[in-house]
């Protein structure tokens, strides 16, 4: 969603990839963040909402700054607000699904997107996947087997964690919209500016979270944090993701995204050794096996020969 440009010179790959590394790691961060806040009872509305204003209004400025025009092309509004919703539903389940169960387990699931947009794109007309899709996506859903530990989770009745199907759920529903948000953007966006569709959906999310917490449909939605800690959280989530996403959104053009992408698969890699770290999450042998089988599937999956 962000602007392109063909006249930008790009970045030789060495620092690209460097560079979409650092930004994976960040978005990685802002989920970690994100878990310690909502540990201190932070609403889940308040941190996208805080998230999402502070990103609108460094990239307004950005776009104030470059003078970029704001129409929209005839027929696309409703596509535009569609696609505000969806990434407000995705943003919602992602961050729901990490207050439930590990981090990196919720990445790992909400990552699995490229392959639904696959299927998604066949569904409505697109190309079949080819042989080398499906065995990739093979790979991830035996991978998420491992990853999830479902055999064991199945045994236990979830009593190890009750929250586990229901987290599972949430990140693999982020997956579903976050496909569906791509297949509109590649198919009835493709004519928007990429500034003005990324403002666009900021504003978009912004404005949804702020009535679903006005409405009262989440009772704990808008929860201060209880502690200075929750604060200290809520503001490094804020910063990650904005950082990230503002760079992502000014330094793309000279990214080379067709053949460097698959590098931000590594946010679930970054995810699981910052939750270690800092929230003591820790994932069995067979679910690191699991998901490193995820990770380079995903990535090949994704992969575009330059």
């Amino acid at each position: 969603m962000a602007v392109s440009s063909s006249a930008a010179p790009l970045f030789p790959r060495q620092l690209a990839i460097a560079l979409l590394a650092l930004l994976a790691c960040s978005f990685a961060g802002n989920h970690i963040a994100a878990r310690i806040a909502f540990d201190d009872d932070t609403g889940v509305l308040l941190a996208i909402l805080c998230r999402s204003g502070i990103t609108l209004l460094v990239l307004a400025s950005l776009v104030l700054w470059q003078r970029q025009p704001l129409g929209l092309p005839a027929g696309s509004g409703g596509w535009q607000l569609l696609l505000g919703l969806l990434i407000a539903t995705q943003s919602l389940c992602l961050y729901s699904a990490v207050a439930r169960i590990p981090v990196a387990l919720a990445l790992l699931v909400g990552n699995t997107f490229p392959m639904l947009l696959a299927l998604l794109t066949w569904a409505l007309g697109g190309a079949r996947p080819s042989a080398r899709t499906l065995l990739c996506m093979g790979l991830i859903l035996c991978g998420l087997v491992l990853a999830l530990d479902v055999p064991a989770r199945l045994g236990d009745g979830g009593d190890g964690n009750p929250h586990w199907a229901l987290g599972i759920g949430l990140a693999f529903g982020a997956a579903c919209v976050f496909a569906c948000a791509l297949w509109i953007t590649d198919h009835k966006l493709a004519a928007v500016r990429g500034p003005v569709r990324s403002l666009l959906t900021l504003l978009i999310v912004f404005v949804s979270m702020l009535l679903a917490g006005l409405s009262g449909v989440m009772p704990a939605g808008l929860s201060p944090p209880a502690s200075s800690s929750g604060w200290i959280a809520l503001g490094s989530l804020v910063v990650l993701y904005g950082v990230a996403f503002t760079l992502l959104f000014v330094c793309v053009p000279r990214l080379n995204m067709a053949q460097n992408a698959p590098v931000m698969n590594v946010e679930p890699i970054a995810t699981l050794l910052l939750g270690w770290a800092l929230l003591g999450q820790q994932l069995s042998g067979l679910q690191l096996l699991g998901g490193a089988v995820v990770v380079c599937a995903i990535v090949l999956l994704t992969y575009r020969r330059p």
